[in-house]
């Protein structure tokens, strides 16, 4: 095979479909029970945390966007704004990220297809997603994003179709009965520190905004392109995720009704809306996780690829991209083959590396934008210090807090990890007697 390079042909709305896509709006549904227990039934709380805590942190990654529009996201940020060891360090906490999430997006999809036939067995279900979407990525981008497209159209209508009914359901004696539910709003008797548990869970449905700064290589025009779509992403995200939560919470008020927690839309699906929108529940869950998996595998690939090029990683392996497709092939069945882990693991399990990661790279991302902007650049005149230093540091202030509140797997796993990345950088660095690869030329 012929090396190439990436190519830029994204537009805008391109990129946000992606984003969307690896959100999977529907994913509020899938994770709405956990996080009922969780909170103590105030879900639409820990969305909106989620939500005001990732713009901070969106608007960062915008700006480091702009000023280093590369493939490598989190990991060239921090490498060029404050030091190329720590910068291999975020990248590979990120790993977690980019290399779990589409394991856990097929598993889930997996899981909810057994449900529905259960004739077929899981590990099935989780190959064919991986041929799927190995194969549609492979084929190039401009297929991805087209059929994510496809895919978000039909997610979006499977959501207001469900609303719909859970509005008409309530009105007519369901539930709160009301639409304005007094219980939810007045926070009443709810310590804070449940939601902010659900916050850090609420947050793995945010990861889309910061996956596209991977794509930042194949966007036309990306210094503008990738801060708006980054910016548009969360908010519109954001807002789903939490008018579908209040939709749920004054629908169901109590889960005595739930037999199953973590089906629990599902079965909220059925007493609002029979057979029709349980299987159109269904069939908009199970396209949400391919799409999800398509764009979570481009992004690992992306970013796989950053740090194969920069010799972190083999570098005729990772660091290839196919002259025909223009995409780097081996990285995409590389992560084809970590998927097939998920034949040997637990949802749970799983996704207790993931946020580790995320949170880990969220709160560098906002100190590189003071690093580079406030301190190198000097940009502090006037109100300049606004964006440049109170909006990181109160993202860095969001971000640590949702990190402090993850399970105590997820912090044994993810340290381990880091300790493992610690010891590669130092047989890197020969014991960091010199730079790593990335910026030592």
């Amino acid at each position: 095979m012929e090396q190439g390079e990436l190519k830029q042909s994204l537009s805008l709305y391109q990129v946000i479909m992606f984003g969307l896509a690896y959100m999977a709006p529907m994913i509020v549904f899938g994770t709405y029970g956990t996080l009922y227990e969780t909170t103590n039934g105030f879900v639409p709380y820990a969305y909106l945390f989620a939500t005001i805590a990732m713009l901070f942190t969106a608007y960062s990654y915008g700006q480091m966007a702009k000023a280093f529009p590369s493939a490598g996201s989190a990991y060239t940020f921090v490498s060029k704004s404050l030091h190329p060891s720590l910068g291999f360090m975020v990248g590979w906490t990120i790993l977690l990220d980019y290399l779990f999430l589409p394991l856990v997006i097929w598993l889930i999809g997996a899981e909810y297809l057994t449900t529905a036939f259960p004739m077929i067995p899981s590990w099935a279900w989780i190959i064919i997603f991986i041929v799927v979407t190995t194969l549609v990525n492979i084929i190039g981008i401009n297929t991805t994003t087209s059929m994510n497209l496809l895919i978000m159209i039909f997610q979006l209508l499977v959501i207001i179709i469900f609303i719909i009914l859970c509005i008409w359901s309530v009105m007519h004696g369901m539930g709160e009965g009301h639409l304005v539910s007094k219980h939810i709003l007045s926070l009443k008797d709810n310590p804070i520190s449940p939601i902010l548990a659900g916050a850090a869970i609420a947050c793995y449905s945010f990861l889309g905004f910061d996956a596209v700064t991977t794509l930042a290589e194949e966007t036309n025009d990306p210094r503008k392109t990738i801060p708006k779509a980054i910016m548009l992403i969360t908010i519109i995200g954001g807002f789903l995720f939490v008018l579908v939560a209040y939709v749920l919470s004054i629908t169901i008020p109590n889960f005595n009704a739930i037999h199953n927690t973590e089906s629990a839309a599902f079965e909220i699906a059925k007493i609002v809306g029979g057979n029709f929108l349980s299987a159109l529940f269904l069939s908009g869950l199970v396209l949400a996780q391919l799409a999800s998996g398509l764009s979570a595998q481009t992004s690992g690939a992306r970013l796989l690829y950053a740090m194969g090029r920069d010799g972190v990683l083999n570098k005729q392996i990772f660091g290839f991209i196919e002259r025909r497709s223009q995409t780097p092939i081996f990285n995409l069945l590389f992560i084809g083959v970590v998927g097939i882990v998920g034949v040997f693991m637990s949802i749970s399990t799983s996704t207790s590396f993931i946020n580790f990661g995320a949170f880990i790279s969220f709160a560098f991302v906002n100190i590189s934008v003071i690093a580079y902007y406030f301190i190198k650049l000097e940009k502090r005149k006037g109100l300049k210090w606004i964006p440049y230093l109170l909006v990181p540091v109160i993202g860095v202030i969001l971000d640590v807090s949702l990190f402090l509140s993850l399970d105590k797997h997820a912090l044994i796993l993810g340290g381990v990890w880091t300790c493992l990345g610690f010891l590669y950088l130092m047989y890197l660095t020969k014991c960091f007697s010199k730079l790593p690869p990335s910026l030592a030329i």
